[in-house]
């Protein structure tokens, strides 16, 4: 994504503090809620980073997919959803995509809720 472009997607996970396996993806595009697939609609996404609540600068603690790996793993359901939703099915879209979930995306565990 080129300094002048912005993303036009928005996601957010539903739940905050220590109950991050309750939420739910709320992602939009321009502005308008995408209809996700149930599979993933409540789960983390698998995209790259340290998820540790308490080692977030140690990179032992780094795990998910890179981008590129991400899209080729999630290609198929990503497509039909971007089909469903009248987004253009071109690569800068499925990397902005990406980017934005990267940002929320969460581990079970990583809000120490759960110990």
């Amino acid at each position: 994504m080129s300094v002048n472009e912005v993303n036009p997607f928005q996601a957010e996970w539903s739940a905050k503090g220590h109950t991050m396996c309750l939420g739910f993806w709320q992602i939009s595009f321009n502005d308008q809620e995408l209809a996700l697939p149930e599979s993933v609609k409540v789960k983390d996404m698998g995209t790259f980073g340290n998820f540790s609540y308490l080692f977030e600068d140690d990179p032992d603690w780094e795990e998910g997919l890179k981008e590129d790996e991400w899209i080729v793993d999630n290609i198929d359901w990503l497509s039909q959803c971007f089909i469903d939703n009248d987004i253009p099915v071109e690569e800068e879209f499925f990397r902005w995509f990406y980017q934005a979930v990267n940002i929320a995306d969460w581990r079970c565990s990583s809000c120490g809720g759960c110990i």
